[in-house]
């Protein structure tokens, strides 16, 4: 069995594909409307087949975890994998450097990896990862 994608809603459908095509190679699909739902919707590939399906439509109410480095029960993030720690350090610089949010790491941790903690424009937890 294979876990054939996750889903995230949004306010802002674009900026959130763009952002995965831009910093995580995702290839998106063609935009799906269903506009008796007033519901939006694209799939992004990524490299090794996971699939992310991100979503809008009007009603959905707001996250009430307004504090962007708070753990909370429930899935809390998403993993992107490297090849290499230098790749790692790369992401991160990266994303630093286009004002996204660094909020652990890079750094290796107890159960073999090499990573570091980010957010995408919707505030969702990211990690980079790679094992050692």
């Amino acid at each position: 069995m294979t876990l054939e994608h996750v889903a995230i809603w949004t306010n802002d459908l674009e900026k959130l594909k763009d952002y995965y095509i831009l910093y995580f190679g995702g290839i998106a699909n063609n935009k799906y409307i269903n506009p008796e739902k007033n519901f939006s919707s694209y799939f992004l590939t990524f490299k090794g087949g996971a699939r992310l399906e991100i979503m809008t439509m009007t009603g959905i109410p707001s996250n009430n975890n307004d504090t962007v480095k708070a753990q909370h029960l429930g899935i809390i993030h998403l993993a992107f994998g490297v090849d290499s720690i230098e790749e790692v350090d790369a992401k991160a610089i990266e994303l630093k450097a286009a004002g996204y949010p660094i909020l652990s790491g890079p750094r290796k941790t107890g159960d073999g990896y090499y990573e570091f903690e980010t957010l995408d424009p919707d505030n969702n937890r990211l990690e980079v990862t790679t094992t050692l």
